[in-house]
């Protein structure tokens, strides 16, 4: 397959394989463009996580997509769903919350 490739680049002239490259940077650019976006939007460093674990089934199941926002000024209520990153960890953990501890 890769030999595949190689020579259908090889056929191609300079203009097509010009306007392929630039195909596949406008591709990747609109991506990044869109992902800075949501960090804008959201106030979220992290707008997208994708679940890792059953543990928060049926609510969520592995490999579910999670759109989150930072915007909840309000105090955390139990119920609420969660992401926060634990230091040394870089998956951001996702729970609900069960009980609120006053200090």
């Amino acid at each position: 397959a890769a030999m595949d490739l190689f020579g259908d680049l090889r056929r191609m002239n300079k203009r097509q394989l010009y306007y392929q490259v630039l195909n596949f940077a406008m591709i990747v650019s609109s991506a990044l463009m869109i992902w800075k976006g949501l960090i804008v939007v959201t106030g979220s460093e992290s707008p997208i996580v994708v679940v890792l674990s059953g543990s928060m089934e049926p609510a969520f199941h592995r490999g579910d997509l999670l759109f989150l926002t930072n915007f909840h000024d309000d105090p955390i209520r139990a119920g609420e769903i969660v992401v926060f990153k634990v230091e040394g960890r870089d998956i951001p953990i996702v729970h609900r919350v069960i009980k609120v501890h006053e200090k």
